[in-house]
Formats: C-alpha cells, sequence, structure tokens
C-alpha cells in the first residue's frame, strides 16, 4: 500500500449497540492499514454513544476488548487519552450545542413534527436503491417559533437542485443532487440529542481527521455532511468508502448476526478474523 501524507489521522467510531460483527472489522481494519501506512499517520478511536435509549456500557468496553483481540490498536481513545478528549461523544454535547446554535441563527435548520411514518407516507422515492425516502419539505414554514427544548426534530435545510460532488479514495468521483437523491435531513433529535450527520462532523472536525473510511452504505451521508461542514464553515476531510459486508443472502450484515460477531467468534476460540 502507497504511503499517505504526513498529516494522515484517521479514525474508526463504534456505536455500542450490539456486538461488532465482520463487516465493521473489515471497515476498522481498512481505516487501520491506511493510518499505519501513512507517515506518522494517527488513528483515533471514538464512541459513538449519543443514543441513551441503545447504546450501552458494557457494549463499548466489550468494542474496545474485541477489536484489541483482532490485533487493531489507536493513538488516541476512551481507553488511552489523547489531546482531544473526550473521546465519548455523549461527554462532547457542548461542541453539539454549539454548532447547533450556529446553524439555528444563520436559518440553516427549520423544526420538524413528522414522524417516520409520516415522512415515509409522503415523501419522494430516492433515485439510488436502498436510500432513505426524500423528506418532501412538510414543515419547512409551518413550524415557526419553536425551540430547541420543544418535542420536535430540526432538519437542515438543503438547497434544491445542487450538485453535491467529491472524489472517493476508493470509488473515484461521486455526485449526489440535492433535492432527488436526498431531501432535508434531522440534524437535532426530538429527544435532545444531536443526529449522526451533526456528531461526526463536529467531532471530525474537532478531532482534526483527514480522512473518514466507513462503508459505502454511507455514502449519502457524505453528501449530506458536505454541506454541513459549508455552513459550519468547516474544512472537511477527505472520504474512503469501504465494499459492505453481505451475509450468504447478498443482505448487509447488521448486529444482529450474532454468530458473525467478533465476541462470537473469540467464544468459538477462533483466532482472530482473517485480514
Amino acid at each position: 500500500m502507497r504511503a499517505l501524507d504526513f498529516s494522515y489521522r484517521g479514525r474508526i467510531a463504534p456505536t455500542p449497540t450490539g456486538y461488532l460483527h465482520l463487516g465493521h472489522y473489515r471497515t476498522f481494519h481498512t481505516a487501520w492499514q491506511r493510518a499505519r501506512a501513512a507517515t506518522s499517520g494517527k488513528l483515533v478511536f471514538r464512541l459513538e454513544d449519543i443514543d441513551p435509549t441503545r447504546c450501552r456500557a458494557e457494549l463499548a468496553q466489550a468494542a474496545l476488548a474485541d477489536l484489541r483481540w483482532a490485533g487493531l490498536d489507536w493513538d488516541e481513545g476512551p481507553d488511552i487519552g489523547g489531546p482531544f478528549a473526550p473521546y465519548e461523544q455523549s461527554r462532547r454535547m457542548a461542541g453539539f450545542r454549539a454548532a447547533f446554535a450556529r446553524l439555528l441563527e444563520t436559518g440553516a435548520v427549520f423544526p420538524c413534527t413528522c414522524s417516520r411514518r409520516d415522512v415515509a407516507a409522503a415523501a419522494v422515492a430516492p433515485h439510488f436503491e436502498d436510500a432513505e425516502p426524500v423528506y418532501p419539505g412538510t414543515c419547512r414554514e409551518r413550524c415557526a417559533g419553536a425551540r430547541l427544548e420543544d418535542p420536535v426534530s430540526w432538519r437542515f435545510r438543503v438547497p434544491d437542485g445542487e450538485l453535491i460532488t467529491f472524489v472517493d479514495g476508493r470509488l473515484g468521483e461521486q455526485a449526489f443532487l440535492s433535492g432527488r437523491d436526498f431531501g432535508d435531513f434531522v440534524v437535532w433529535r426530538r429527544d435532545t440529542a444531536p443526529a449522526y450527520e451533526l456528531a461526526v462532523v463536529v467531532d471530525d472536525a474537532a478531532m482534526q481527521i483527514t480522512e473518514v473510511v466507513r462503508g459505502a452504505d454511507l455514502l449519502i451521508s457524505t453528501a449530506r455532511q458536505l454541506l454541513l461542514y459549508r455552513a459550519l464553515g468547516l474544512t472537511p476531510p477527505c472520504f474512503y468508502h469501504c465494499e459492505i459486508v453481505t451475509d450468504e443472502s447478498g443482505k448487509r450484515l447488521a448486529k444482529r448476526h450474532d454468530a458473525l460477531s467478533l465476541r462470537e467468534l473469540r467464544a468459538r476460540g477462533v483466532s482472530r478474523p482473517l485480514k
């Protein structure tokens, strides 16, 4: 593998809602490889544990232990500290709130009372297969005056008809049309927590991540996040989207695939996953 830039900073960022499986391992191993191939490259371990109803402390500890068993190491993280601590998103809420306040001040977000069922019933079919429905703009103008503490979600106001492009490190040139391939997306949830899109943008910028390695199922998320980087005046990293690992039926592995979890492989006496 060719050497990467001197200032390379990558990250692995599991969500502790279940045991990590072989699909996670492949992506995290790729991130580890790319950091270790770089001159003075650094790898950050960050726990994305902002969902209080689904994330569990024992699963966070399992992620650390299972990835260590699988042969990965990192230079910064919740177990070893580092210059950008804390490395648990649940302890970084001040930064998320500050970023949201900036979006709110500039009119980049609006409150939304729609449930997932409402969106599914009224939304436009996405252009890309398996993408989520495109939000139809139901609440763009009707919920003025809502407050952050109100039981609403807050959506980023996507510019209609803008072509969002980036060059992926594995897949090359990518292009997504806002309003067709994705619509207004949630940045702050009705349970008063930041959504994935906002949290990862804020933390990747704060931790000076130079390349994000993740699965190809998140390509549209990258297009959304590029809009957030621009709205917040932040410099985006490079992106590298890995091939998705599937089961024997061709479906993407999920955390319910317990037989393929790293924890189960350890229990069965497997030495470590194939690299």
